[in-house]
């Protein structure tokens, strides 16, 4: 059997929020940097419009912003608020509630990014 420290330890405080894993601080004084790399991708943010197994409901998919998780989730708050519309931000994919593709696509390519439509 292990003790309890030695599965894991502190992962959240109410005095600090949430721990670093590996060095046990703050997230926000975390001295490691363990934050997780940004995927490689070909350089191409691709803007989606998808509603399968939403209800019928439609979304917009933004996927392949070369941004770490901080960045991204700043770029999708920036994206939402211009198309006046809800979302978030999953797995380095921003959604963005409403069909919003060629806004998007137009913000994004405004950032200097390559953008292309994907999907139907």
């Amino acid at each position: 059997m292990h003790s309890r420290s030695a599965r894991g330890g502190l992962v959240y405080s109410t005095d600090s929020g949430r721990m670093c894993p590996v060095c046990r601080h703050p997230a926000a004084q975390c001295v490691c940097k363990k934050a997780p790399a940004v995927p490689a991708g070909d350089g191409v943010v691709r803007v989606q419009r998808e509603s399968k197994g939403r209800g019928g409901k439609t979304v917009t998919l933004v996927r392949g912003v070369p941004l770490d998780a901080v960045a991204l989730a700043d770029l999708g708050k920036q994206l939402r608020a211009a198309c006046g519309s809800g979302g978030t931000v999953k797995d380095g994919v921003i959604e963005v509630q409403g069909d919003h593709a060629e806004r998007l696509a137009a913000h994004l390519q405004a950032r200097g990014y390559s953008v292309k439509r994907a999907g139907g």
